[in-house]
């Protein structure tokens, strides 16, 4: 995986403030299907972090599933915290690989697309476990190495350089989980698909959800005019029969908690088999 320009991102995300809860239409698909998991979950919090909460757009629904609980919003751009509806909600800038958060802290976290853009998802995850109470529930997710595949194979017909980020598959995933100290490690992978008639459209999609370039290995200079339309020749070569170019977005989902692996749970190559019935949590003191 190539290294991401952390400060280039971060320029990115304070630029995005006023339109990116518009834009930003895979971000919501993703939350709102994050958010459904916790129907399965029994676990009554009394904190629970946002991590990666940018402009607090699941604030309102973890409010009302979880009335009683504190909730915290954290982020590392402060422009997005700043423009978060709920001003009452406690919000922290800070650095998701440095949590400024106590040990033990901490009852569930939620991410919704925060680790495609870490620069060490493992650390995230060391800190993650860290804060976390027992038993705790870290859910999150992120994008697999089927993303934008067509384009990166489009770009590869024109150019050598890196021009579409590379993700860590499921299995790494989980095996960077247990090292963290979590335990039951669940993951799947959805795979969303979106057609696009006209791939000038897909750029300015990107574009508009910040989602372009920021690899630190990427040419520096402007991409020429003949090497961009080499690019769109290639992809136009790549469009499915229905004559849509088809971008996709390999969404891997996890689930992990602290604290022993509970009976009847075998761990083997970062994944967790258990029974069906493991899937709905453990209630404190359960």
């Amino acid at each position: 995986m190539h290294e991401l320009d952390q400060q280039q991102l971060r320029r990115a995300c304070d630029r995005l403030v006023s339109s990116i809860d518009q834009t930003d239409f895979l971000c919501h698909e993703t939350r709102e299907r994050l958010l459904e998991r916790l129907d399965l979950i029994t676990l009554d919090p009394t904190v629970i972090l946002d991590l990666g909460a940018g402009t607090g757009g699941a604030a309102n629904a973890l409010q009302q599933r979880y009335p009683e609980a504190l909730l915290i919003l954290l982020d590392w751009s402060e422009r997005m915290l700043a423009a978060a509806a709920e001003k009452t909600v406690p919000r922290v800038c800070a650095d998701g690989h440095r949590l400024p958060l106590a040990d033990n802290s901490v009852d569930i976290i939620v991410s919704n697309m925060t680790l495609p853009n870490c620069a060490e998802p493992l650390k995230i995850f060391s800190e993650a476990r860290r804060v976390l109470r027992t038993p705790g529930l870290f859910l999150f997710n992120t994008l697999g190495p089927d993303t934008l595949k067509n384009l990166r194979r489009a770009w590869a017909k024109a150019d050598s350089a890196p021009h579409v980020h590379s993700f860590a598959d499921m299995h790494n995933i989980g095996d960077a989980l247990v090292q963290a100290g979590f335990r039951e490690p669940v993951m799947d992978v959805d795979t969303l698909q979106i057609n696009y008639r006209n791939t000038e459209r897909l750029f300015a999609d990107l574009r508009a959800a910040g989602a372009t370039n920021f690899l630190s290995a990427r040419r520096k200079g402007l991409t020429t005019p003949g090497r961009w339309k080499e690019m769109l020749a290639a992809a136009d070569s790549l469009r499915s029969a229905n004559g849509t170019f088809v971008a996709h977005a390999e969404v891997i989902t996890g689930q992990a908690w602290t604290g022993d692996a509970g009976p009847g749970v075998v761990m083997q190559d970062g994944v967790a088999s258990f029974p069906v019935d493991r899937l709905m949590g453990r209630r404190k003191g359960g």
